[in-house]
């Protein structure tokens, strides 16, 4: 089970995003759709960067007792594309939040201020 403690981790941080998203609707629950692409494109993105960094030698897989041992490719652990989706998702659901603030706060303070 220790095998699987970083997986578990990440998932369970993914699903504590999840209820921050679901409970001020964001990110994900204001428009699934655009979100989803957002995040896939994101996500894309960086297993691209890894499989670059791996080919040329820059990245490599540790061991670890915490890791599972899962690869979806070569040299990259199931738990890299897990990490990249919350990296991905909780960016979003911040800069979401930001927006929304400074929205707030521009509103308050009325036009022409």
């Amino acid at each position: 089970m220790i095998g699987y403690a970083y997986l578990t981790a990440l998932i369970l941080s993914l699903l504590g995003m999840g209820l921050v998203d679901h409970r001020w609707k964001l990110f994900l629950f204001r428009d699934a759709g655009a979100a989803s692409i957002v995040l896939m494109a994101g996500v894309a993105y960086f297993l691209g960067w890894d499989h670059v960094g791996l080919a040329a030698g820059v990245f490599f897989r540790g061991d670890g007792p915490y890791q599972c041992g899962l690869e979806i490719a070569p040299h990259l652990p199931v738990e890299e594309a897990v990490f990249l989706l919350l990296l991905c998702y909780s960016s979003m659901v911040f800069v979401c939040a930001a927006l929304r603030l400074v929205r707030r706060r521009d509103d308050a303070r009325g036009p022409g201020a």
